[in-house]
């Protein structure tokens, strides 16, 4: 779908969201979150619930869904000279090649403390949970650290008891007694491949039963990995977004999966991408005609207005962040103009916005 007016400002990528519509808590019934419907062709907006998915999607399609699983990657605990300190592990993927590779976890980290932990510093992290910083640089919201942790193969027990789900920055409780929720209710229901930091948030809203209906109608799976990094929270800081260097996220598609996509390809059936993840790990993986390759590796594609689309016909997402990169990508996918009036429509209509909110379906 080409675009009416393509800017590449990254003011014109901004919109007011009141607070109260940012979702701290989710859904009760996954599926019975709202869903907007936006036809590109007919410019028609419909509203729904999500569990009404089925019967909008047709039947012969096959949706794409991200099986990686969120780590509970967030870790408290003193410096070895007394002061709070926060680990955030941001590369669990090179952590867990590390460990098997040397019998230590180790990758990098963000750290929030008073001040920042110099090269050689130790840090007590609860039962077990000593690790030491091997390098340390400034960042936008800490400092990142290469962080060894010294419990050796203690390690994966530790954080499992230890860590907590790291919950995106823009979800704050003063009632943090549902925290133990989270480790749920921040995982899709087909969440399987651990290392992700952030949930691949538009999965969030299917149930079994609802995935089970949407089989029975004929509806095919295929199944991808991209491990959810915290670059997705950081900022856009250029004036023009093609200055906007994006992070990199590792991906794997199996061949079983590859030949899932390919055949629907060349049947005309749609691919339905189930989140900005899928759809930048298709899109990156395909070549001109739509086919993609079983792969593993890194995906640093960034897609904004101007794209031409090669594998993706319809994607659901959830409601991104003003000024964001995912905002850029379902801006790409249809019209920037149009996608802010439906995000206003949604805001007018009192949606919940981000992870643990409502969703569209673009098609």
């Amino acid at each position: 779908m080409s675009q009416l007016h393509v800017t590449f400002r990254l003011s014109d990528y901004d919109y007011d969201l009141p607070k109260e519509k940012i979702a701290q808590i989710p859904c009760k019934n996954r599926s019975g979150s709202k869903l907007l419907h936006l036809n590109r062709r007919s410019e028609i907006i419909c509203h729904h619930r999500f569990k009404d998915i089925t019967a909008l999607l047709k039947s012969d399609d096959l949706l794409v869904i991200n099986n990686t699983k969120v780590v509970p990657a967030r870790l408290t605990g003193v410096k070895e000279t007394g002061g709070k300190v926060e680990v955030l592990i941001i590369d669990y993927a090179t952590g867990m090649k590390n460990l098997e590779e040397t019998g230590f976890f180790k990758c990098d980290c963000l750290i929030k403390a008073s001040k920042n932990p110099k090269k050689g510093a130790k840090l007590l992290l609860g039962d077990e949970g000593e690790a030491k910083i091997e390098a340390s640089v400034e960042a936008v919201n800490g400092f990142v650290s290469k962080i060894k942790f010294l419990n050796g193969n203690k390690f994966l027990k530790f954080l499992k008891k230890s860590g907590k789900i790291p919950l995106p920055p823009y979800i704050k409780r003063d009632d943090l007694s549902s925290v133990s929720t989270d480790r749920e209710d921040y995982q899709t229901v087909y969440a399987s491949k651990e290392g992700a930091v952030a949930a691949p948030t538009a999965g969030l809203h299917f149930t079994e039963a609802l995935m089970d209906d949407l089989g029975k109608k004929g509806i095919e799976f295929a199944k991808i990995t991209l491990h959810v990094g915290y670059g997705t929270f950081v900022p856009v800081r250029v004036d023009d977004i093609r200055d906007h260097q994006i992070h990199s996220e590792y991906f794997s598609l199996s061949k079983e999966n590859a030949d899932k996509i390919n055949r629907a390809r060349r049947q005309n059936r749609r691919v339905v991408a189930v989140g900005t993840t899928s759809v930048r790990t298709l899109e990156f993986l395909s070549d001109e005609k739509g086919m993609v390759t079983a792969k593993t590796g890194m995906c640093d594609l960034f897609i904004y207005p101007g794209y031409i689309f090669k594998c993706v016909d319809a994607m659901l997402t959830n409601f991104h962040l003003p000024e964001s990169t995912l905002l850029m990508l379902v801006s790409a996918f249809y019209n920037r103009e149009k996608i802010l009036d439906a995000y206003q429509k949604a805001i007018n209509r009192d949606y919940r916005f981000f992870s643990y909110g409502d969703a569209m379906l673009i098609e």
